[in-house]
């Protein structure tokens, strides 16, 4: 999994040298972002990344392994943290049901177009970087562990119907997301706000026992 670039600085280091190392971190991502928003993962180079940045390709390699790592860091920055601090104030009793609605809503927002067109050259770069694809499994995998234990905790809690398959809510919530990443990246149509949010509510409805459908 990517390194944070926060996490290139000794949180308990003290001082300029500390400051200057994190500020070279984000300068590099944000070029990051530009060149590969520019040019997509194949047609950015390293050297042009840190040219951007105003730095060396050697800065480069002493702070990340590579694209693949960049790639993975500039996702996180263009990025909503919103779903994680849901994760993390998540208690079992409810909050899987936000989770699944929030996301499902955001799906045809306007915001994080940006993260979206770097998401999906991600996806089109692990077919031929193994690094990029492996980074993307560990990614998904991890978000998919954190949404099954929200899941089982509902379940738990009488929130989420005990008779469907984790793994199976999960997989679909990832399909779907994914789907409209495709659908982004073609400029396809969107639906109305209002249904969209209804066809949502009634879907999440449905995995809580006992709801009227």
């Amino acid at each position: 999994m990517a390194t944070s670039p926060a996490a290139v600085v000794d949180p308990l280091s003290q001082g300029t040298e500390a400051a200057v190392g994190e500020d070279t971190a984000s300068r590099l991502v944000r070029a990051a972002i530009e060149v590969f928003a520019e040019r997509g993962y194949d047609g950015a180079g390293v050297s042009e990344i840190a040219r951007r940045a105003g730095l060396s390709t050697g800065a480069i390699y002493s702070r990340f392994s590579g694209k693949a790592e960049l790639l993975a860091e500039a996702i996180a920055a263009s990025g909503t943290d919103e779903l994680d601090r849901l994760f993390a104030q998540a208690d079992g009793t409810g909050r899987v049901v936000d989770v699944l609605a929030l996301v499902g809503n955001q799906l045809i927002g306007q915001g994080e177009v940006l993260n979206r067109a770097l998401l999906l050259e991600a996806f089109a770069a692990s077919r031929r970087d193994p690094e990029v694809a492996l980074w993307l499994q560990e990614a998904l995998a991890m978000r998919a562990t954190h949404l099954a234990q929200l899941i089982d905790e509902g379940k738990a809690a009488g929130v989420v119907d005990a008779d469907l398959d984790t793994a199976a809510i999960v997989h679909f919530a990832h399909a779907v997301g994914l789907g409209m990443v495709l659908f982004g990246a073609v400029g396809s149509t969107q639906p109305d706000a209002a249904e969209w949010q209804r066809l949502i509510a009634r879907v999440v409805s449905s995995v809580v026992p006992n709801a009227e459908q």
